[in-house]
């Protein structure tokens, strides 16, 4: 189990990698100060606050992607099916994806939250996105499909692998 949490920050520490390397500042494990009322709103008065995996602050274009970054190595990846789902009560793994009331209260939330701290200002763009370590039965490019829709980011087990071989390139 020791090894699984290795590998799993060994992922995290990757992206990290390729996402400040891509100009980005990178926070992980954000928690976003939901307020019981408005956990009421949502129909989750006793969830706990939500946690962003990862953020990642590009300065140049003045955007905040808060991502979702699973190795997914002790299951099947990352499911389409689970992603297209909606919910009216955020519910499942992919609440921020499937529950639009839920992501919209939340990434409104986690701007109000960044920019009480000085991390972001008015017009900063929060975009929704993940990096998946393992995608299931080679729906990379379907998922890819999805989250274009809806302009949220998408990184496949795919492109992470070429952005690692394309920067060991650079340093030969």
């Amino acid at each position: 189990m020791i090894e699984v949490f290795k590998t799993i920050d060994k992922f995290e520490n990757i992206v990290t990698t390729l996402l400040e390397e891509e100009g980005f500042w990178v926070r992980h494990k954000f928690k976003v100060s939901v307020s019981l009322e408005e956990k009421k709103q949502i129909g989750k008065q006793s969830a706990p606050k939500p946690e962003i995996d990862m953020l990642a602050f590009n300065l140049r274009t003045n955007e905040v992607l808060a991502l979702d970054v699973k190795a997914y190595l002790d299951s099947p990846g990352a499911k389409l099916s689970l992603l297209q789902e909606e919910h009216e009560v955020p519910t499942g793994r992919f609440k921020l994806f499937t529950s639009e009331r839920y992501r919209n209260l939340v990434l409104a939330r986690l701007l109000q939250d960044l920019i009480a701290l000085g991390m972001a200002n008015a017009e900063t763009k929060v975009r929704l996105g993940m990096i998946a370590g393992k995608v299931n039965q080679g729906q990379s490019e379907a998922i890819r499909a999805h989250m274009q829709q809806h302009d949220w980011l998408f990184w496949s087990p795919e492109d992470v692998k070429a952005k690692v071989a394309a920067r060991n390139q650079v340093k030969s």
